[in-house]
């Protein structure tokens, strides 16, 4: 009996056979400390890594899963923007990044809407994307944005916005550029109504994001580690001819420095969020 031959090489392809049958992206590897995490483990830990607590992006359903109270929310139909207002092309064009981003993303674009309740409290968030185009905004985010607003004004609501982003989306140029003055618009409607505007910073929220709507909140919420700013380190250091402390533009930074209110592990945003609403909005609703 050839034992390699009629024993070994059957249990092998056996053993291969099975393997092809695993499903992708079973395994993550951890940005900061580099662990291997098992995917269903850290998504019951709410993406955060169980070793080191560095906070790994949150798929948009999950983010509003963790916020809403007993996870129930109903989707905002957003209006429709001219996908590439300037015919844009640069290595290839325009239209053809924003048809891979939507297949490789899953999404329509780099934002999307809801409406619930949070600490018993009704609250109109918003959720940014950042694996769609570095979340960039441009027009379609813009009229998001003031949709979510319109919406939280006329629901008496309380508008929270979720960041994550690269800044404005270069493909547009100037058209993106004019959503920093249309979403400091939309911001300044639920100053005009009375209604509590809350910004929860993820990481990374940086260029004309949070040189507008990112930081006009009335509370500034910073999730742990977030990495928050305008231009990167590397430009500024470029610049000033210095270096920079290791950790700088984090949360933790900015919350020293009072530019962020709460710096905060993900798992007790929405009990955290929950106290501020009732705090708020005591006599709204």
């Amino acid at each position: 009996m050839n034992w390699i031959t009629n024993v070994l090489r059957p249990k092998l392809k056996n053993l291969f056979s099975k393997i092809k049958d695993v499903p992708e992206n079973l395994w993550v590897s951890c940005p900061k400390c580099h662990a291997l995490l098992y995917t269903n483990d850290i998504g019951q830990h709410l993406n955060v890594c169980p070793k080191c607590s560095y906070h790994l992006a949150l798929p948009i359903e999950e983010r509003f899963k963790s916020l809403f109270d007993g996870a129930a929310y109903k989707v905002i139909e957003t209006p429709k923007t001219k996908p590439d207002p300037l015919d844009f092309r640069d290595l290839k064009k325009n239209k053809d990044r924003l048809a891979a981003a939507r297949e490789n993303s899953g999404r329509e674009e780099a934002i999307e809407v809801a409406e619930g309740k949070i600490g018993g409290k009704p609250a109109v968030v918003a959720v940014m994307n950042f694996d769609f185009m570095g979340g960039s905004m441009g027009s379609f985010v813009g009229e998001a944005i003031l949709a979510a607003a319109s919406a939280a004004v006329k629901k008496k609501a309380a508008l929270i916005i979720v960041t994550a982003s690269g800044g404005a989306r270069m493909q547009e140029g100037i058209v993106s550029l004019t959503q920093m003055a249309r979403t400091t618009i939309a911001i300044n409607m639920l100053r005009d109504a009375g209604l509590p505007y809350i910004v929860i910073l993820t990481n990374p929220t940086y260029g004309g994001v949070s040189a507008s709507f990112a930081m006009l909140g009335d509370v500034h919420i910073a999730e742990h580690g977030a990495m928050i700013g305008f231009a990167g380190r590397r430009v500024i250091e470029q610049t000033v001819k210095k270096k920079l402390p290791d950790d700088f533009q984090t949360a933790e930074f900015l919350k020293e420095r009072g530019a962020v209110d709460i710096v905060i592990p993900r798992r007790d945003l929405a009990d955290r969020l929950g106290l501020i609403l009732q705090i708020l909005m005591h006599k709204k609703v």
